[in-house]
């Protein structure tokens, strides 16, 4: 049964909230501008409670069941890191207060900026990008600011290897540059003497994934990185599937100029539906002055009976702000309380397990899904999700019909050189018991395909609503809902 509208649970005189008394003296609106009504639903607060619990539980995620989404990282999130974030200090400050005022704020940023600058091996590290995208735009922005402010005005054109994120192509084209894609090679890599016949002296730089969206390290990245490092352009390295390397390689010592991070994956901030997520961009020395402002800096200390002192400041050749403020902050509180809770060792370890699981889940299952590039993964794998001998089957039934069997779905159809691309991200959070009833999962589905096929096309079959019209749900859209007239 599904759940109905909060509209049509109201009830004329129901209340769930009683609001004090105004502590003030009221102030009368301006004529025209007082509403006559307001449709607001009229519930009881036990109404209003198990109506949303209800709607909750008809949601799979990651407090429910493992989540294998194929680039997101959508691991546990520590519930003390949402303990740190709702902390009255930093929960309550507001962002035009007066620096003097949010000195345990800014010591908490800058900090933040001095870790993810030594993780990733760079010389400066902004907070100001509010997700991964717009890290992506960030980073580009700065690599062209560098060759205009060098007076080169000839490049027009960035490297992406069609192993990259998607939106890496769509980043660089909103940046005004044009996009040249770079085939792979048969073990999944950039093809390095592809890319050697691009590289000239129009080349704004390459767009960079390691690990790629194969899950895949680039085995030749220090050759990558030189030969568009010998044509004058800059490395930008994606940051989405840090977790694979975290404490294990930096990719500012592969020659990376610079790198976004996701705080929401790599360091274990909530995110989905929209936000909120953080892209912090690190930048090697020659981009420092370049980076978006402002930054927070440490003045120099006033002697051992003051605690430090700290001010916001913007780089002299920066590109501007990227965000409102100082970032979102409540991402970056979370991620300072992971990466303070783990320490070195510890993210080092997470990023070892989360190999560890991937490969487990491949050995696993190579035997009856097609692997189409069969050699040790990091911290995701991509199988076809089709067969010769089950015609009619394909990536989508199989992920429909995961659901049945209580697990969220792989990333589908991406990276969009697999046919039929099933990309499964374990993480380092998933026990081994969980791991195996999710291989158990999948084998049985595949053994369903061939036996049973219609049974995946028609899953799922738990779900509150199974196989919706996605092409009707696109052209014919419903943006609101008409309160039900219901009687008392």
């Amino acid at each position: 049964m599904l759940e109905p509208l909060i509209y049509d649970l109201s009830r004329p005189g129901r209340q769930g909230v009683t609001l004090p008394a105004c502590d003030v003296p009221p102030t009368p609106l301006p004529d025209g501008l007082a509403r006559t009504t307001l449709d607001l639903p009229e519930v009881d607060q036990l109404t209003v409670v198990r109506h949303f619990t209800r709607l909750s539980q008809l949601n799979m995620g990651i407090d429910t069941t493992m989540y294998p989404l194929g680039s997101c990282t959508m691991k546990y999130n520590p519930r003390v890191n949402e303990t740190a974030a709702r902390l009255p200090g930093l929960a309550a400050a507001h962002p035009l207060q007066d620096p003097e005022t949010v000195q345990g704020s800014l010591a908490l940023m800058f900090a933040l900026q001095e870790w993810l600058a030594d993780i990733g091996g760079f010389a400066g590290v902004s907070l100001q990008p509010a997700a991964g995208a717009q890290g992506e735009l960030t980073g580009v922005l700065m690599m062209r600011a560098y060759h205009l402010d060098r007076g080169d005005t000839k490049r027009t054109k960035m490297l992406i290897p069609n192993s990259a994120h998607g939106t890496n192509p769509a980043t660089a084209n909103m940046a005004g540059l044009e996009v040249v894609e770079i085939p792979s090679d048969p073990r999944g890599n950039v093809d390095l003497e592809a890319l050697k016949t691009l590289c000239d002296d129009t080349v704004v730089g390459l767009m960079i994934t390691n690990p790629n969206t194969l899950g895949l390290f680039e085995e030749h990245v220090e050759e990558v990185v030189a030969a568009v490092h010998a044509c004058g352009g800059l490395v930008y390295g994606d940051g989405a599937n840090m977790n694979a390397i975290v404490g294990k390689v930096r990719p500012g010592d592969l020659g990376f100029d610079v790198l976004h991070y996701n705080l929401h994956k790599t360091f274990s901030t909530p995110h989905g539906g929209g936000g909120p997520g953080s892209g912090p961009v690190g930048v090697s020395a020659r981009l420092t002055d370049f980076l978006p402002g402002p930054l927070v800096a440490r003045v120099q200390d006033q002697g051992e009976t003051q605690p430090p002192h700290f001010s916001l400041v913007t780089p002299p050749k920066s590109i501007g702000r990227m965000k409102a403020f100082w970032g979102n902050f409540g991402v970056l509180v979370r991620a300072y309380a992971y990466i303070r809770a783990n320490g070195p060792d510890g993210l080092r370890g997470n990023s070892e397990y989360a190999v560890l699981n991937a490969n487990y889940l491949r050995a696993k299952l190579e035997d009856v899904y097609k692997l189409p590039y069969d050699r040790v993964c990091k911290h995701e794998f991509v199988v076809e999700g089709v067969w010769a001998d089950a015609p009619g089957v394909h990536a989508l039934d199989i992920a429909k019909r995961l659901v049945d069997y209580g697990f969220h779905a792989p990333t589908n159809y991406f990276p969009l050189i697999v046919h039929e691309a099933l990309m499964i991200e374990p993480t380092e959070t998933e026990t081994r018991e969980t791991l195996d009833r999710f291989v158990h999962a999948l084998r049985t589905i595949a053994e369903e395909a061939h036996t049973q096929p219609q049974l995946l096309k028609d899953a799922p079959h738990t779900a509150p609503l199974s196989r919706l019209d996605e092409i009707a749900a696109a052209k014919q859209l419903v943006l609101c809902c008409r309160p039900v007239a219901l009687s008392a």
